[in-house]
């Protein structure tokens, strides 16, 4: 007579951690829109408010652009929904390439995040700006600065949240 024993399949690893990734999209898209409006407003000579305007603008239209560069309650919400869905699909992207590679260490991820947050630069102002051309006004260093740490923050928050 021969035992039959129930198989156990091998614990497999998940395609995504989605708690993890939908988080670190949420902590990093807030450090970036703070980091953007904060800099523009102190050392980019504009007023912090622009930002939120010319990410409003794409759900909205140009005419909430600045000028003024006032507070605008509906560009601001139109720019909260865009920005914190973009960030949320750009860290479940990052998350699925970080998953390919399994386990790395911090620098590894960190390197990983800054190049993720320097191609976000160039696809949103090199390649966005065919359809919202307004973003070409944004092509500086504050820009690139707020992207890279985008991507650190990114990668920092997802290793830990995944972990």
């Amino acid at each position: 007579m021969t035992e039959s024993h129930p198989t156990s399949e091998p614990t497999r690893k998940p395609l995504l951690r989605w708690k993890p990734a939908i988080l670190a999209g949420l902590i990093a898209g807030a450090v970036f829109i703070v980091l953007e409006m904060v800099l523009v407003a102190t050392i980019g000579g504009g007023t912090p408010w622009g930002p939120t305007r010319m990410i409003g603008a794409i759900v909205l239209g140009q005419d909430v652009l600045p000028p003024p560069g006032s507070f605008h309650a509906p560009a601001f919400i139109a720019a909260m929904a865009v920005h914190f869905a973009l960030s949320i699909v750009l860290a479940i992207v990052f998350a699925l390439i970080a998953e390919r590679f399994g386990p790395a260490g911090a620098p590894a991820y960190l390197a990983g995040g800054t190049v993720f947050g320097l191609l976000i630069y160039g696809i949103h102002f090199y390649g966005f700006t065919s359809v919202f051309p307004w973003f070409e006004a944004a092509r500086n260093p504050i820009s690139i600065f707020a992207h890279i740490v985008f991507g650190l923050v990114l990668a920092w928050s997802y290793r830990s949240l995944a972990r």
